[in-house]
């Protein structure tokens, strides 16, 4: 597996988002099943590994933890701190001393002394992001931290963040159906030297090519309540299907394959985190750090995408109303 630098991190040219092996996407999998997955993933050369601590809450830190611990020193784990669950819904919580209680719990479940990548999960309104930064610049100092992240940050809060801690990168989604960091994000990235880790490279399953409008999604699996996943929705962004199967098959690869060698073929501090419960999708995600796509390529892909209009937010009115900040 290539190697890609997140400002001066070094991690696999494509990660693993752990997520959906136990949280978001329907009932949790068998918890043997997904150790052996992750394992797989290693001897594919993935070496960066994505959970949260409100994955689950903590299951999926947990399982991480667990399956990651003989392979400790070959591996960058990244977590993520500011989402407290209450009564079952989730609370943007990052004061300086839930901070602390977070790192230590985390710690605990992924059984370890230290997170190498540890990310503000949603910036907390109630909480100055300069003070966040002082916290973990002290956890830095204790040893706890290595480096840390934003996730679906604004600019104003990248550049605040990064002046009081060096920030090593930021988690948003970015694909071929979300390209609204190309405006602002990621400029402001590469002038800083942060890492961009787009999660949901593929669309959320969508550009897997394996949706359609008769898809549907149970109410455990969060796709039923994105606006972009409502069946109107699904049907009207087959156009972005039918031009991504074009070019799968002009280049005898797979729809996933194709996302995932776009977003790459992007930046070279960008580094997907496509998430699967399954070996096939593993290997078939994996080997896409091998495809190159030429500049007339990305130049015919990018003019027509640019003509195609994406129906659907990609979250409710309360997760929308989170990001950016």
């Amino acid at each position: 597996m290539k190697k890609r630098m997140l400002g001066d991190l070094e991690v696999s040219a494509i990660g693993l988002g752990c997520m959906g092996m136990s949280h978001g996407y329907g009932p949790a999998s068998n918890k043997k099943d997904m150790i052996y997955l992750i394992h797989q993933a290693l001897d594919m050369g993935i070496t960066f590994f994505d959970t949260a601590e409100c994955y689950g809450p903590f299951e999926n830190e947990n399982l991480v933890g667990e399956a990651l611990e003989k392979y400790r020193d070959k591996v960058v784990i990244a977590t993520k701190f500011g989402i407290q669950i209450e009564n079952g819904k989730q609370i943007l919580n990052a004061k300086p001393d839930t901070i602390k209680k977070s790192i230590d719990g985390s710690l605990k479940r992924l059984k370890t002394d230290c997170i190498d990548l540890y990310y503000l999960h949603r910036v907390d309104p109630n909480t100055p992001i300069e003070e966040v930064a002082l916290t973990i610049k002290d956890l830095i100092k204790e040893g706890k931290v290595k480096h840390w992240g934003l996730s679906e940050a604004g600019v104003n809060t990248i550049k605040k963040a990064d002046t009081i801690c060096k920030l090593t990168a930021l988690q948003s989604e970015y694909s071929m159906m979300w390209r609204e960091p190309e405006k602002e994000i990621i400029p402001l990235l590469e002038e800083l030297n942060i890492g961009l880790v787009p999660f949901s490279p593929l669309g959320k399953g969508f550009l897997t090519a394996t949706i359609d409008k008769n898809s549907s999604f149970g109410n455990d699996d969060f796709r039923s309540i994105v606006p972009r996943f409502q069946k109107e929705n699904l049907e009207a962004n087959q156009k972005l299907i039918d031009l991504i199967k074009m070019i799968a098959n002009n280049k005898n690869i797979t729809p996933s394959q194709v996302a995932l060698s776009w977003v790459l073929a992007q930046k070279s501090f960008i580094v997907p985190i496509p998430g699967t419960r399954s070996l096939e999708r593993l290997k078939e995600n994996t080997s896409s750090a091998d495809i190159v796509l030429t500049d007339n390529e990305l130049n015919d892909i990018n003019e027509s995408l640019s003509k195609i209009v994406i129906h659907g937010d990609r979250y409710s009115k309360e997760y929308a109303d989170r990001v950016g900040k």
